[in-house]
């Protein structure tokens, strides 16, 4: 089915344009996003509009590449397990808007390798700091592979706190995605200890930022956070056709915050 797309051209349709797949995405795709998942954002003003970023973002469901592709305001690169692209017409699909492949469990030189490129060239890359999907309903253990793209390609590192965890095909619940302040890691120290010191500080970051997630759906998704997040214009609508009221959501209590 794929090699059927691409002989027909479908790439061509947006003149192999990463920037034009984006807003194809976002005019066609995204609506169907806030359907199955409304997704609401804030703090989306935080995000450099130019220049090359890396965001570093827990790990839930999913659902969590198209609420993070959904809340940002630039097309993102993703490393998406391998597995994905081997797969019909999903495997054309990433690569057509800019995402690549990283092996599960190894240490991926040539993806990491792309992923600095792609920063350093000026884009915005995406990185799951667990690796992998967290089924305790709270952050896992972060890996450095994000501070180590952030601190080769010379480019800020933007945390950001996912609240999808439970999200399914059948629980289609509102999720929260909260996006912080730029990181610069270029003080820190040269070797394993500058990068441990930069997996720390944004571990904490990001960790932080998945408890204002939470606390903004508990919360009823308000205007603005505490820390002065502001709600994305675009979340309401969303979430007022699929659930009517936030509040009527399964509450997290505080022995996970």
């Amino acid at each position: 089915m794929s090699r059927f797309l691409a002989a027909l051209g479908l790439p061509r349709l947006w003149t192999e344009d990463e920037e034009a797949v984006w807003a194809f995405l976002r005019a066609y795709v995204g609506p169907l996003v806030m359907a199955v998942a409304p997704v609401c954002a804030y703090g989306v003003e935080r995000v450099p509009r130019e220049g090359g970023l890396v965001i570093a973002a827990n790990h839930f469901s999913g659902i969590d590449h198209p609420a993070l592709a959904v809340a940002s305001p630039r097309p993102v690169c993703f490393l998406s397990k391998a597995e994905l692209f081997e797969r019909p017409l999903v495997g054309d699909a990433l690569t057509w808007t800019g995402a690549f492949p990283v092996r599960r469990g190894e240490a991926d030189r040539a993806a990491i390798q792309r992923a600095v490129e792609l920063a350093a060239s000026g884009r915005v890359v995406a990185v799951h700091l667990e690796g992998t999907r967290q089924s305790s309903g709270r952050p896992g253990v972060f890996k450095p592979g994000a501070v180590a793209i952030a601190r080769r390609a010379r480019v800020p590192i933007v945390p950001c706190g996912l609240d999808t965890s439970g999200w399914t095909a059948a629980n289609r619940r509102p999720c929260t995605v909260v996006l912080g302040e730029p990181i610069s890691l270029g003080d820190l120290p040269a070797g394993h200890r500058g990068r441990a010191a930069g997996l720390e500080l944004v571990g904490q970051e990001v960790v932080r930022l998945w408890r204002e997630a939470v606390a903004a759906r508990e919360a009823g998704f308000p205007p603005e956070l505490a820390d002065g997040s502001r709600r994305s214009g675009a979340c309401i609508r969303g979430l007022s056709r699929r659930t009517g009221s936030a509040r009527s959501q399964t509450k997290v209590g505080p022995d996970v915050l």
